[in-house]
């Protein structure tokens, strides 16, 4: 009988730890976000190249053009640490600094901070 109440009481400590998953993300593929303003002079949660590539792939080191650029998130992937990791490219098809199509950014800390803005 003792058997039978302690598996009992595993399974069902089992199914709890389950249903008390909180790995679940607030951002899908398709989302539509404005970018921001950042605080400093340059994006922190936003990963935007740095300047010397963007100059060597013919663009333009301009960091304020990206404010108020509309960017749909084209993949989202959730991190061993438990942060979200999205990948975004701009609303219009057009290259960020007319050099990269795609860039990645901290979902959570970028929300946080106002670099992103949900639209």
């Amino acid at each position: 009988m003792l058997k039978y109440a302690i598996t009992l009481l595993f399974s069902v400590s089992l199914l709890n730890a389950q249903s008390n998953d909180t790995s679940q993300t607030e951002v899908n593929v398709g989302d539509v976000f404005e970018i921001g303003k950042p605080v400093t002079n340059k994006y922190k949660h936003i990963d935007f190249p740095r300047e010397n590539f963007i100059i060597k792939r013919g663009g333009i080191a301009n960091y304020r053009r990206a404010h108020g650029e509309e960017v749909v998130v084209t993949a989202v992937k959730e991190l061993k640490d438990g942060t979200t990791q999205i990948k975004i490219k701009r609303n219009d098809g057009g290259r960020f600094f007319n050099s990269h199509t795609v860039v990645t950014a901290d979902y959570k800390d970028a929300i946080t901070s106002g670099e992103l803005q949900a639209l």
